[in-house]
């Protein structure tokens, strides 16, 4: 029996290599979006920088229009929607700061662009100061309740979030829909997230507005892949370039069917690499580098990380890419005491069940197995539901030998490998 049992075993794990290595039904398809690599202008960005330099001209002719100022905050923040350079981002942010300024932080509408130039930037306890300070104000009351829904979220106040929510309750408004999807994949019940934003996407279609359509379709290409409905996904973020040829957002949608599903790295990377040459930021180094780490080219993935920290230090990204970083420092147990550093800025920043994952991660992985285990039985278990919280969880128990908690994780965790990358195949098999 015991010779049974090995071989049965053994069986298995040659299987689980076998499947890292075969191809997944074909879904994508290089003439479905071919059309969108080989664009050689962006109208969108050209008709922005157009508009700045018309507003930019009017407000020199005439500097007490401080009203200009907003107008040009937001095509600024549209520019980096294309163009990816943090650089105007920070134009954006030093524009409404000068508006606010101006008007002595009294009017709601530009009090909230700041707030969200500031959630960009992960600044999220200075973007609840000023979300307040436009509720306290009261004009556009729902606006505000709407904002103070997204900055809570991002804190972790969810009883908090939830009032807000329900304060704009409207099951006819965009707005409260997609925030309703939001609600519910916070709680783990993905089906309702993607029946409410379905809802929001036909009233986006019966509206024919643009700008909506594409937020409904590529945010419903995210809920389809993480639900396993990958052609659906697929299907959506072709109907957002459809309208947007230059929305990058799907395309790397595609680009991870292509690497995730098909485990087709070469035609990944290049469609990664297409998309850098006009958006250009740190997380497409980091995909590259998880695609090279996966065709077992260590030294080549090494190098796109060591590429992705150039870039941070060229640029001042602040704490967006804390995340990433804590995770890649995490891995290395010269640098372990580095990631955390990082995660305890985080949890201070942002003192959600994710920000608290990066730190018992990191405790663990400094050799702190008990320490980490405290932390996740405090502030993470039953309060996300994402897959890699759910990983390291896994791990971490395993560290503390409570092997009866990985068990159930570990069949979990099965059905989790297109989100959580090819990767991930054999370190769920190891757990």
């Amino acid at each position: 029996m015991k010779t049974i049992k090995t071989l049965l075993v053994a069986t298995l794990g040659l299987l689980v290599l076998v499947s890292c290595e075969h191809t997944e039904k074909q879904i994508t398809n290089p003439k479905d979006y071919q059309a969108f690599l080989d664009i050689k202008e962006n109208k969108g960005l050209n008709f922005t920088l157009e508009e700045i330099k018309f507003w930019e001209a009017k407000y020199q002719s005439d500097t007490v229009q401080k009203s200009y100022l907003g107008i040009i905050a937001a095509k600024y923040s549209t520019l980096f929607q294309y163009t990816g350079e943090i650089k105007d981002l920070y134009k954006a942010d030093e524009l409404l700061s000068k508006s606010n300024k101006a008007s002595d932080y009294s009017k709601v509408g530009t009090l909230r662009s700041l707030a969200r130039n500031y959630i960009s930037q992960h600044r999220f306890k200075e973007a609840l100061v000023l979300a307040d300070k436009a509720l306290v104000i009261g004009e556009g009351k729902a606006e505000s309740q709407k904002l103070l829904f997204d900055v809570q979220m991002e804190l972790g106040n969810y009883d908090i979030a939830l009032k807000n929510l329900e304060a704009i309750k409207d099951m006819n408004d965009y707005d409260y829909l997609i925030r309703l999807a939001k609600w519910n994949d916070h709680k783990g019940d993905l089906d309702t997230a993607i029946t409410f934003m379905e809802k929001a996407r036909t009233i986006a279609e019966k509206e024919d507005n643009k700008t909506l359509k594409i937020w409904s379709y590529s945010n419903l290409g995210d809920f389809y892949g993480h639900a396993g409905r990958v052609q659906d996904s697929y299907d959506s973020y072709l109907k957002t370039l459809s309208i947007d040829p230059n929305y990058t957002y799907a395309l790397k949608g595609i680009a991870w069917i292509v690497f995730s599903h098909e485990r087709n790295t070469q035609e990944a990377k290049r469609i990664i690499e297409t998309i850098e040459r006009t958006h250009s930021t740190p997380d497409f180094l980091l995909l590259k580098s998880d695609i090279s780490s996966f065709e077992g080219k260590q030294d080549e993935a090494k190098n796109y990380k060591i590429a992705y920290f150039d870039l941070l230090a060229k640029n001042n990204y602040g704490a967006m890419y804390n995340k990433y970083n804590t995770l890649i420092y995490a891995d290395e147990k010269i640098t372990a005491t580095k990631a955390l550093e990082i995660a305890k800025v985080e949890v201070d920043h942002r003192p959600t069940p994710d920000s608290y994952d990066l730190l018992a991660w990191s405790y663990l992985n400094t050799g702190d197995a008990k320490k980490a285990l405290a932390i996740a039985n405090e502030k993470v278990v039953g309060k996300s539901h994402e897959p890699h919280i759910q990983y390291h969880l896994a791990m971490i128990y395993k560290a503390n030998n409570e092997i009866d908690k990985v068990i159930p994780l570990k069949k979990e965790l099965s059905t989790s490998i297109y989100e959580l990358g090819p990767s991930f195949a054999q370190k769920i098999e190891n757990l």
